[in-house]
């Protein structure tokens, strides 16, 4: 089954995420199908969420199921 969630990248007390979509059963650092976007939650300047909305509602239709922080952030972006 395939998911989106985030990924954790950055270095150590600097997050950031890719969020990503992969097989529910792998790691989710491990190899992602796509990229769909990131967060940065501690920047200071710049954007923290970019997400590109066509991919995600592609791939929620084609069954990917997000992850309870990844549904919150695509809400709201008004992406659903």
């Amino acid at each position: 089954m395939l998911s989106i969630r985030l990924a954790r990248n950055g270095a150590k007390k600097r997050p950031f995420y890719h969020i990503v979509v992969s097989e529910n059963d792998r790691i989710p650092t491990g190899r992602a199908i796509e990229i769909l976007g990131f967060v940065n939650p501690i920047a200071t300047n710049g954007e923290t969420v970019r997400i590109d909305g066509e991919k995600a509602k592609a791939w929620i239709a084609k069954g990917a199921q997000p992850s309870k922080t990844v549904l919150e952030l695509f809400k709201k972006n008004a992406i659903l």
